[in-house]
């Protein structure tokens, strides 16, 4: 049996390409998923959700992903151009908004027409003067106390309907899982680069100074701890210029055993 259009009768007719049934979505979002699990950086991940979400659903025009910052400061991350920036900088100033709405609130959030906004006063006549007519933003993930939305903008107003925000949802649960899984790979990274530095490190004390490995470990979290540093950074000065940064006195070589 045949399934059911995706969009009711009235609805425009889809635009950049969006599928025309639910196992052609299906098939777009296997590919996103696909494609955003490829991209190597966190930048890299958000821009590819950025640019999928243009595909995928109609009307939009311009889309960002909105980071909010210990739940107060919104940041602009992938904007596919300069309206998602204004419009965020707007929310900065005036504290109010659709983008840090979905985000704090974890709610899909829908502006039909921005001229006849009234939710976020300070915020709807400085928008729509920027060149903001709808918006749709949708909550897309939370980590501790940064959360984020993904925003889209229509040329027009009543340009994203019920249908246009399921297929909304779809792309910013790909995409959050993606961003997890980059996030993930790239924590992976920091770690396994900073043993590596550490190693390094080590290697040094332990041939200049004739040190075990323990001895060695002890001298640079003695470093960081006296200069108020991290011992990754501790270990690639070590590594780059051949001094710590606190210079080895002989008491304490006596206290390591040498």
């Amino acid at each position: 049996m045949k399934r059911e259009h995706i969009r009711s009768p009235s609805t425009p007719a889809p635009a950049h390409g969006v599928s025309k049934d639910v196992d052609g979505l299906a098939a777009q979002l296997g590919e996103m998923a696909r494609s955003l699990r490829a991209q190597p950086t966190v930048e890299e991940t958000l821009t590819a959700a950025v640019q999928t979400a243009l595909t995928l659903i109609p009307h939009a025009t311009e889309a960002s992903i909105s980071m909010v910052r210990a739940r107060r400061r919104v940041e602009s991350r992938a904007a596919s151009g300069e309206l998602p920036r204004r419009v965020d900088e707007i929310q900065n100033r005036t504290g109010q908004g659709p983008c840090m709405d979905a985000a704090l609130r974890k709610r899909i959030v829908r502006v039909p027409d921005m001229s006849q906004e009234s939710r976020w006063p300070k915020f709807a006549h400085r928008a729509r003067d920027a060149g903001a007519r709808s918006i749709l933003a949708i909550p897309l993930f939370v980590d501790g106390d940064n959360l984020g939305a993904l925003n889209l903008y229509g040329a027009g107003t009543g340009d994203f309907g019920a249908e246009y925000e399921q297929i909304g949802v779809l792309v910013a649960t790909h995409a959050a899982v993606a961003l997890a899984d980059a996030k993930e790979i790239r924590d992976l990274n920091d770690a396994l680069a900073s043993r590596d530095l550490i190693g390094q490190a080590k290697g040094i004390l332990m041939e200049r100074y004739k040190l075990s490995a323990q001895q060695a470990f002890v001298l640079l979290t003695t470093a960081s701890t006296t200069t108020n540093s991290k011992l990754v950074d501790i270990a690639e000065e070590l590594t780059l210029t051949g001094h710590l940064a606190r210079p080895v006195p002989p008491e304490d070589r006596k206290a390591t055993g040498t």
